[in-house]
Parts: structure tokens; C-alpha cells; sequence
């Protein structure tokens, strides 16, 4: 299991200042939620050499880490000691309801980014409810009260392909093979295709930008604390979105 790689002390190390009283999300997000969660995804950072799994462990944890970081450039231990600091999206622009035929909203209920990958829109919810067997369309905030739920909704978006996109699990274990329109469009296996996954339309293609600065300095303060290498094609600044 995952807990070989990642023991309590070094959560607590990756994750030094989820728990301080500026961070919203303190006490939230604990040990005991992350493993109890990744129990419901057997292959999660249990899959191919030992490297792979701490690259697929680091990478999960250096993008969750940025979706709720409490970080600024000064932060005592560096901004990238302050991952899981926010548990809801600050100040959402809307209620994130897009006209679903299949994932209908819920009167008065609202879809905004809520815990380690900030899970957004109804679209994502009314699927993610449906694999974990909770219905989230109808009780969205679940994934802000319910620990050991909230991990669980962060591992069904990464191990879950979305065609005609891969899973971030897939990328990372190399069981996905790019087409030649992905080689067209740079985006080759890597940390820098998983930011294309979870947010591309927002910040790939555009050339440097600090997002993706920022989750490429998490994944690489985790790596070197689980002694790993980061592997090739870090950032998505010269990839296409996907489509």
C-alpha cells in the first residue's frame, strides 16, 4: 500500500502547515482520510517500479497541494510547505451549473471547487456521485465535511479517464501512449500534460505563467523529499489544450 511510500511523519512533513490556525481547511484533511480513501482505488501509487509510485504519489499530492494551497512567496518554509491550507474555493465567480440533460443541479445547490482537486461544476459532481455512490448533484457540500469523501472525489477525477482524455494515473504508470494529434500538440507523458488534464483550457499553451510555476514547485519539493526524480516534460507552457 500507498502508507510504504508515504508514512504519517512524512504527510505531515509534505504537508507541514495544513493544520496552522490561518489555514481554513485545518484539521480536515488527516492521514488517516488519505489512506482510508485510496483503499476504494486499489492501483493508486501501487502501480510499476518504485520510482513510478513515488513520481504518481508526488504528482497527486503536488497538484491537490496547489488546488488548496495557503502559500506567498515569503511563507515561513517556503510557499510550497502550505498545501491543503483551503478546503472551498475562495470566492467563487458563479454556482458552476452548466445545462446538463444527465447531471441536472439541484435547486439552490452550488458546484464550486471544493476539496484536494477543488472537484468543480455539476458535471463533475453527478458522475463522481454515481462511482463513489453518494449523491453529491443533491448534497455538494459532502465533499467539504466528509473526509475520507473528499480524498475520495480527488482520486476518482485522477484515476478516472474522460475520453478523448486520459487519467492523470494513466499518464503517470505510462499506460497512455500518445496520438500523433498529442505529439502534434506537445503533450507528452509527464507532470506537464497532468496540469493540462485538470485545468489546460486555463493555463496551457500560453507560455510561463505562475500556476503552472506553482504546481511544478510542489511536485518538485515532493519528489526530493521522497528522493525520486521528476522525470521529463514538467510544464504544459508549449501544449495545446485538450480538446
Amino acid at each position: 500500500g500507498i502508507e510504504k511510500i508515504i508514512s504519517r511523519s512524512m504527510f505531515d512533513q509534505m504537508l507541514k502547515h495544513r493544520n496552522n490556525p490561518a489555514c481554513p481547511a485545518k484539521g480536515f484533511y488527516t492521514y488517516d482520510a488519505f489512506l482510508a480513501a485510496a483503499k476504494s482505488f486499489p492501483s493508486f501509487g501501487t502501480t510499476g517500479s518504485t520510482d513510478v509510485r513515488k513520481r504518481e504519489l508526488a504528482a497527486f499530492l503536488g497538484q491537490t497541494s496547489h488546488e488548496t494551497t495557503g502559500g506567498w512567496p515569503s511563507a515561513p518554509d517556503g510557499p510550497y510547505a502550505w498545501g491543503y491550507c483551503f478546503l472551498k474555493e475562495r470566492n467563487p465567480s458563479s454556482n458552476y451549473c452548466a445545462p446538463s440533460p444527465r447531471y441536472p443541479c439541484a435547486p439552490g445547490k452550488s458546484y464550486y471547487g471544493r476539496g484536494p482537486l477543488q472537484l468543480s461544476w455539476n458535471y463533475n459532481y453527478g458522475p463522481c456521485g454515481e462511482a463513489l455512490r453518494v449523491n453529491l448533484l443533491g448534497n455538494p457540500d459532502l465533499v467539504a465535511t466528509d473526509r475520507v469523501l473528499s480524498f475520495k472525489t480527488a482520486l476518482w477525477f485522477w484515476m478516472t479517464p474522460q475520453a478523448p482524455k486520459p487519467s492523470c494515473h494513466d499518464v503517470l504508470t505510462g499506460r497512455w501512449q500518445p496520438s500523433a494529434a498529442d505529439t502534434a500538440a506537445g503533450r507528452l507523458p509527464g507532470y506537464g500534460v497532468l496540469t493540462n488534464l485538470l485545468n489546460g483550457g486555463l493555463e496551457c499553451g500560453k507560455g510561463p505563467n505562475p500556476q503552472v510555476a506553482d504546481r511544478l514547485g510542489f511536485f518538485r519539493r515532493y519528489c526530493g523529499l521522497l528522493g525520486v526524480g521528476t522525470g521529463n516534460n514538467l510544464d504544459c507552457y508549449n501544449q495545446r489544450p485538450f480538446g
